[in-house]
């Protein structure tokens, strides 16, 4: 009874426009809607590749495992050595198998490398609510190649330069570490770069 023809009413207007016109729209707002739900997965992923980075950056500085032996254990900062089952930290050996100036440069390059990370993860968040389009991740992406620039330096000078003539001993997990963030964090500058691109 209450069922009515709107078309009777309004008999001029194309009816199956309006219909294609009405489906469009839908289709569009469908298009927007994945298209930030992506947006909003890359970010996701991007920042906890962020993450990950500064977190083995930290560790591979901080921690106590650059190169190991079965009774004693160095770092950039300082070197431990096992006595009677109990460790003890000592200091670290000096001499021309240690050179203190190449020393200082991996502290200073390690050191660096996680506050350029830690710099770039602020930048990050803050860009994206500051700097409009085409402009949001190109300072985020030059904080983690620094980083990756300053760890890379730290680990290749420590390679060429120390333990080079020790036959006992391996590089513990903080170099192993110092290599997998160089790597996580020059991922993470281009992926940076190329998000620039895309958003611009």
């Amino acid at each position: 009874m209450y069922n009515i023809n709107i078309c009777l009413f309004f008999p001029s207007i194309n009816w199956g426009n309006v219909s294609l016109l009405w489906q469009a729209d839908e289709d569009v707002y469908i298009y927007v809607f994945c298209s930030a739900v992506n947006m909003l997965i890359l970010l996701a992923a991007i920042f906890v590749l962020h993450i990950i980075g500064i977190i083995l950056l930290l560790v591979a500085t901080i921690d106590n495992a650059w190169w190991m032996t079965e009774d004693m254990s160095t770092d950039v900062w300082f070197r431990w050595l096992k006595t009677d089952g109990v460790w003890n930290t000592t200091d670290l050996p000096t001499g021309s198998h240690y050179p203190e100036d190449y020393l200082q440069a991996v502290q200073a390059s390690a050191v660096l490398a996680c506050i350029f990370s830690i710099l770039g993860i602020f930048v990050f968040v803050a860009q994206l609510f500051t700097l409009p389009k085409g402009q949001r991740f190109t300072i985020s992406g030059i904080f983690q190649l620094l980083a990756c620039l300053c760890i890379m330096i730290a680990a290749s000078i420590y390679t060429d330069r120390f333990h080079i003539d020790e036959k006992f001993g391996w590089y513990g997990h903080c170099y192993i570490l110092a290599w997998i963030s160089f790597s996580l964090t020059f991922i993470s500058s281009i992926t940076y770069f190329v998000l620039r691109k895309k958003t611009a």
